[in-house]
């Protein structure tokens, strides 16, 4: 398996109870494909560079998970079609 970080940003209008319910969503992909989640980091909340579908705030997320190719294809489709992600980035990592 392969090491990768993924940020992700979610919208600040939703409830702090959607957005852990999102984030445990995300995080099962990842388990339940027997893939590991190394490190899981909520960033808080910040200003955006610029605005995203008249966005100008978002919720910053930090996972980095050790991943079947399988798991990870799963993740990108399951996220590309959740309307309350602004933007993702996944990024594999130099294996050591």
């Amino acid at each position: 398996m392969k090491k990768y970080e993924i940020m992700y940003i979610i919208k600040t209008t939703l409830e702090n109870d959607t957005v852990k319910s999102i984030n445990d969503d995300f995080q099962k992909i990842f388990t339940s494909r027997k893939s590991k989640i190394v490190e899981f980091k909520d960033l808080g909340q910040k200003k955006l560079a610029y605005p995203i579908n008249k966005e100008v705030n978002g919720n910053y997320f930090l996972l980095t998970v050790e991943s079947s190719i399988e798991a990870l294809d799963e993740f990108k489709r399951k996220i590309s079609i959740n309307e309350n992600v602004i933007r993702f980035v996944i990024i594999k990592l130099d294996e050591e």
